[in-house]
C-alpha cells in the first residue's frame, strides 16, 4: 500500500541540513509510529510521504504508484483521493461550518459520500451536536475530531498524521490515537503517526524511531 526506497532530502545545495529516512513498507490496514526528538526531520518525512516535498533520491509508491513520477496536477489530484492528513495545526476553514468543511474536503477530493456515511462519522466522533457549529465555536478536543474527520471522509488509502496529540493530557491522546486507528480499520487505510510524543507507543507494535 506504502513503500519507501532509500528516500534523501537536502534544503539547500550545500547539503547542509540532509535527512536520510528509513525504508517503509505497511500492507492495508497496517500501522507504523514514527518517533523522533524535534529537529530531527519528521516532519519533512510525513511531507515526503504525502508529496509535499519531492525527495532529492529515493522514491514513495502508493497503491504502486510512484508518487513522484506524477505531474503537480495528477499528484494533487491523487493526494486529493489517496492520502489523509492530519496536520499539526488546523486546517479546516474557519468561515465554514464543521458540515460545510467536510462537503468542501469531499469537493475538493473529487468524491461523492452519502450523507448517511457523514451523519455516521460525526456521530462516532462526537461532532453531531456541532455540524452546524462555526470552528470558532469548537473546543480545542471538538477541532481536533474534525480534523480527524477532515483526514478520512475521503476513505484514503493511507492516513498521515503530524503530531495530533502533542497539545492533548493523557485522556485526549488516548482518545486521538484510539480514533484514529479505529477510522483507518474502518477505512482500510494505512495509518502512520509521525510525533515525539511517547505516551502513544504503547497502542503501537510497528515503531522506528529516528
Amino acid at each position: 500500500m506504502i513503500k519507501t526506497d532509500n528516500l534523501t532530502f537536502y534544503y539547500n545545495k550545500e547539503k547542509k541540513d540532509a535527512f536520510s529516512f528509513p525504508n517503509i513498507t505497511l500492507k492495508e490496514q497496517e500501522d507504523l509510529l514514527i518517533l523522533g526528538k524535534s529537529g530531527i526531520g519528521k516532519t519533512t518525512f510525513l511531507h515526503l510521504l504525502a508529496g509535499l516535498l519531492k525527495p532529492t533520491s529515493g522514491k514513495v509508491s502508493i497503491n504502486n504508484v510512484d508518487i513522484n513520477s506524477l505531474s503537480n496536477n495528477k499528484l494533487d489530484k491523487f493526494r486529493g483521493q489517496n492520502i489523509g492528513l492530519v496536520f499539526q495545526k488546523k486546517h479546516a476553514i474557519q468561515s465554514l461550518s464543521v458540515l460545510k468543511n467536510l462537503e468542501a474536503r469531499l469537493f475538493f477530493s473529487k468524491k461523492t459520500v452519502p450523507n448517511s456515511e457523514i451523519e455516521t462519522l460525526l456521530q462516532k466522533l462526537g461532532l453531531s451536536a456541532f455540524k452546524h457549529k462555526r470552528l470558532n465555536e469548537l473546543s480545542e478536543g471538538q477541532l481536533q475530531r474534525l480534523n480527524i474527520a477532515m483526514s478520512v471522509i475521503h476513505k484514503p488509502k493511507v492516513i498521515l498524521a503530524d503530531e495530533p496529540t502533542s497539545s492533548l493530557d493523557d485522556e485526549n491522546c488516548k482518545i486521538v490515537v484510539e480514533l484514529l486507528k479505529k477510522q483507518a480499520k474502518l477505512n482500510n487505510a494505512c495509518l502512520i503517526i509521525i510525533t515525539h510524543d511517547s505516551r502513544i507507543k504503547p497502542f503501537f507494535q510497528n515503531t522506528i524511531i529516528i
